[in-house]
């Protein structure tokens, strides 16, 4: 590609009211309004008082501003500037400046977070029913829960401290606030985010863990999932508050167990012709022997009872995963790592195992987050970087709904491509005999998806209005 030589001496100029830069929000937010977001915020969050006069009004329209910007790729208070540039304003009504959305987000309290996130579970029902969000949720759901530690810096930052995280596969301490997250996913559906929660950075993994799980059951429930709930987590929720929260809801669960006496006992009393190996998706087989070449293998307890010491013991099967141990190779036996995680599912074994590793897909949601709205907690107020937080969480469920409706590719695509693709569209407005017209580029890559997308959402004329 080359530049042609008369563009050196042309002349820019930021000076057209009719462009708009992303012009996919208007289905997007098109789709907000349909799933009932503008409506649930004015019934839930309320602000009785606040310290600035007029900050806390107009929730509703405060919010979805800060989430379509969200949507088109903002992630500072600063940025959600790109709502009002161009023609955005002829696009939309009570579009807030910058200044005016922080004020707002510094006026949030505690209970003002809870009531947002509130709507986050309602509105996340409200997709499943305006789109093929969560296909299959009647027959079988996962719950997949934990957390992440998201950095900060400086001294303004309320709540950060230092906690445990994972780099390169090394535990180091790092100065920072903790998300704690639930997502619901089904056999062909992406994760969606049920409920996120901000906590200090030297917060332990699981506080808080056990009223999340109930509430995203709870919310899963209502969504249709009438068959089968699977709630799957590592070793941090491997506790007797997140099993009994899922016994009492009458729900499945699979959990790490950290390897305690009891847990090394179980696993040495396997016997050796127990271990069966285990065929993961992709995995590879050696051309000459037709073996696996993963040396991965499984086997169960039956009956294994834990939490022992609490007034809620439980006994479910206590499933194993073993793998040679690399760093030991020239030992004359071979070394093995064991994995326990437990689980009352009632798949064999090695099923059992590659539904439970499947918890990783968790990680792909926190990927999405901190690619997009989550790259930065803008406040220094703790209960605004929470609201944030929630925000954010409505804006990925609110993106992975649109994609569902544009293309099966979409559906599963990661959130920075739904932005690129279908949100960050340019477009110039017109009014051809009193017809309002989006002039959109012309051979765009994804003019089909873009069209399905325009075409679901207003299938059945404009949405109501809040």
């Amino acid at each position: 590609m080359k530049l042609f030589d008369e563009w050196s001496r042309a002349t820019p100029v930021f000076d057209d009211q009719h462009l708009v830069s992303c012009a996919g929000l208007v289905p997007v937010m098109a789709l907000a309004e349909r799933s009932g977001l503008s409506a649930l915020i004015a019934e839930r969050v309320r602000f009785k008082t606040s310290r600035v006069k007029s900050a806390g009004v107009n929730s509703a329209g405060k919010l979805t501003s800060i989430i379509a910007g969200m949507a088109a790729g903002a992630d500072s208070i600063d940025d959600l500037d790109v709502i009002r540039s161009g023609g955005m304003p002829r696009l939309f009504g009570g579009v807030y400046a910058p200044a005016t959305l922080g004020q707002f987000l510094r006026e949030f309290s505690h209970g003002h977070t809870l009531q947002l996130a509130s709507v986050l579970r309602a509105h996340l029902v409200g997709l499943v029913e305006h789109s093929a969000l969560l296909p299959g949720i009647a027959d079988r759901a996962f719950i997949d829960i934990d957390s992440l530690l998201r950095p900060v810096f400086g001294h303004a930052k309320q709540g950060a401290s230092y906690g445990h995280t994972k780099i390169a596969g090394k535990q180091v301490l790092r100065k920072g606030l903790s998300p704690l997250a639930t997502t619901i996913s089904t056999g062909d559906g992406a994760p969606v985010i049920c409920g996120i929660r901000l906590r200090a950075g030297r917060a332990g993994s699981s506080r808080g863990a056990a009223s999340m799980v109930a509430d995203a059951i709870r919310t899963v429930r209502t969504a249709g999932a009438v068959g089968e709930v699977l709630v799957r987590g590592d070793s941090a929720y491997g506790n007797s508050a997140v099993v009994d929260a899922c016994r009492k809801a009458r729900v499945r669960f699979s959990f790490v167990l950290t390897k305690n006496r009891a847990v090394s006992r179980a696993i040495g009393a396997i016997a050796d012709q127990a271990w069966t190996p285990v065929h993961y998706p992709g995995a590879v087989t050696d051309p000459d022997t037709g073996e696996l070449i993963s040396d991965a293998e499984v086997a169960e307890v039956t009956q294994f009872t834990a939490f022992v010491s609490t007034k809620h013991p439980v006994t479910a099967r206590l499933i194993v995963r073993r793998v040679r141990d690399r760093a030991k190779t020239a030992a004359l036996f071979p070394v093995w790592r064991y994995h326990p995680f437990f689980t009352d599912s009632t798949e064999p074994a090695p099923a059992a195992d590659i539904i439970h590793r499947r918890h990783a897909i968790i990680e792909t949601t926190f990927a999405d987050l901190i690619d997009g709205p989550l790259a930065h907690l803008p406040s220094g107020r703790f209960a605004a970087n929470s609201a944030w937080a929630i925000c954010a969480a409505l804006t990925h469920n609110l993106l992975r709904a649109a994609g569902t409706l544009a293309s099966p590719k979409h559906a599963v695509a990661r959130g920075a491509t739904l932005r690129r693709q279908i949100v960050a569209v340019p477009a110039r407005i017109a009014r051809p005999q009193r017809r309002r017209v989006l002039h959109l580029p012309a051979h765009w890559p994804w003019t089909e998806p873009w069209t399905a997308l325009w075409t679901a959402v207003f299938a059945t004329g404009p949405p109501a209005t809040a």
